[in-house]
This record gives C-alpha cells, sequence and structure tokens, in this order.
C-alpha cells in the first residue's frame, strides 16, 4: 500500500496549507481547499481536472499535484511524474 501523498505544485513545488483555497468559478463560487476533495467542488459537484497553483499562477492536472514516494526499486514511475512529462515542453 502506498504511503500518504505529499501535495505539492508540479512546476514550482509550492506547498498548498489547510488555509489555501479555491473558488469553483465559474460554477458554483464554492470557496474550499481542492485538496480535501480531490478537486470534486462540494457545492456543485463540478470535478476539476487542472488546478492553478496559487503561488506561480501555473495551471497543471489536478492529479499531477500528488506525489507517492516509490514502494520498491524498479517499481513504474508515480503517476503525477508521469504527467509531468506528458505535459512538459
Amino acid at each position: 500500500m502506498k504511503d500518504k501523498a505529499e501535495i505539492y505544485c508540479p512546476d514550482c513545488q509550492w506547498r498548498p496549507g489547510p488555509e489555501d483555497l479555491w473558488e469553483c468559478v465559474p460554477s458554483c463560487g464554492t470557496v474550499w481547499n481542492t485538496f480535501w476533495t480531490r478537486g470534486l467542488c462540494p457545492g456543485c459537484g463540478h470535478q476539476w481536472e487542472k488546478t492553478q497553483c496559487n503561488a506561480c499562477g501555473k495551471l497543471s492536472p489536478h492529479e499531477a499535484w500528488y506525489h507517492y514516494p516509490p514502494e520498491a526499486e524498479g517499481e513504474a514511475a508515480p503517476l503525477s511524474e508521469i504527467l509531468r512529462r506528458a505535459t512538459s515542453p
């Protein structure tokens, strides 16, 4: 079983805290910490596929924010690393 993920921006490595909030715009306007619900708005149920970094402003796939430690040597790259590689220029 994987350990708890570290959550940080795949571009600038900024780590959001519990006090950091996002707004569901243009949908319902709910304000919440998107990582509490893995990008699912608790107000309207919209699933956010991308998340904007509050520090650098870049938009990244929401799942790319979750960084898991490798379980064993030779393990496949974490999903966040695969997504980062796929979206890098």
